[in-house]
């Protein structure tokens, strides 16, 4: 009886929190702060010298924050497909494949992130040449590519992972009903290993996103750039602090709602 009053608790407070308004919710009590914060700035003609140069330079830092999702999506999309291939040949039966893959796994999952990305940028050239014809290969992509070879090592785990844990039973079982091997992966075990590795990969998209903020190490015009680029313009020690803190802001924005799901799909996973 208690254990059974010690696990309707969390789900108490889980419903007790779901039922609460919107407009009582922590975050949602910080953004009407704001707004009536803003409000009497306007209405009174006070607003302070830092926050209008920050409303200023805002669309730049919107623009900005646009290179980063977009260079974490590019390098997201190539670790996984990467990832995919090196976590499906670690399960070969080959020793040799298995040894090669242990060890890409090793290297890029323990290798810094601002190393990969000096590596990748100052080993690839910047034009490339074929036949006739001069092709720019600009740093952002640089960026995508050392950003991607951790993606892929994690993702590689993270599918291995979630292979092994399926129960060997239900390949035994799949097998007694007359199945082959494709079709039992293709409709047994891949959809469990996706619902399995969504919130990790998830997880590792956000880690991802946040590790774009090192691309304005090797000339990539993204929104830390731009907020170096506008500290030094306006030259105000308040606007620094600020500007830095509106990147705080940005990256919060951006990952905190990637959070949030990844727990719901955690909870949902507990549940099933």
């Amino acid at each position: 009886m208690a254990s059974e009053i010690a696990l309707s608790r969390p789900r108490q407070v889980m419903r007790a929190a779901s039922d609460t308004p919107a407009w009582r919710r922590p975050w949602a009590l910080v953004a009407w702060a704001v707004l009536a914060l803003v409000a009497f700035w306007v209405a009174t003609g006070t607003t302070p010298v830092a926050f209008v140069h920050l409303w200023k330079w805002s669309p730049a830092l919107l623009r900005g924050l646009l290179a980063n999702i977009e260079i974490s999506v590019l390098a997201m999309a190539l670790g996984t497909l990467a990832g995919l291939v090196v976590g499906a040949l670690s399960l070969s039966p080959l020793r040799v494949l298995r040894v090669v893959t242990r060890w890409y796994v090793q290297v890029f999952r323990n290798a810094p992130v601002l190393v990969l990305i000096y590596f990748t940028t100052y080993v690839f050239p910047f034009e490339l040449h074929l036949v006739s014809w001069t092709f720019p290969f600009p740093d952002w992509i640089k960026v995508v590519l050392g950003l991607a070879l951790p993606a892929s090592a994690n993702v590689a785990e993270i599918f291995r992972g979630a292979i092994q844990s399926i129960p060997s039973a239900q390949w035994e079982a799949a097998q007694s009903l007359a199945f082959r091997r494709s079709e039992i992966f293709r409709l047994i075990v891949l959809p469990q290993c996706l619902r399995r590795m969504l919130p990790p990969w998830m997880n590792l998209y956000a880690s991802i996103t946040m590790s774009t903020a090192l691309a304005s190490l090797v000339g990539v015009h993204d929104v830390v750039d731009t907020a170096q680029i506008a500290s030094n313009t306006v030259a105000r020690t308040d606007f620094t602090i600020l500007v830095y803190f509106t990147l705080l802001g940005l990256f919060f924005a951006y990952c905190y709602p990637i959070a949030r799901a990844t727990r719901a799909l955690e909870r949902r996973h507990d549940r099933h």
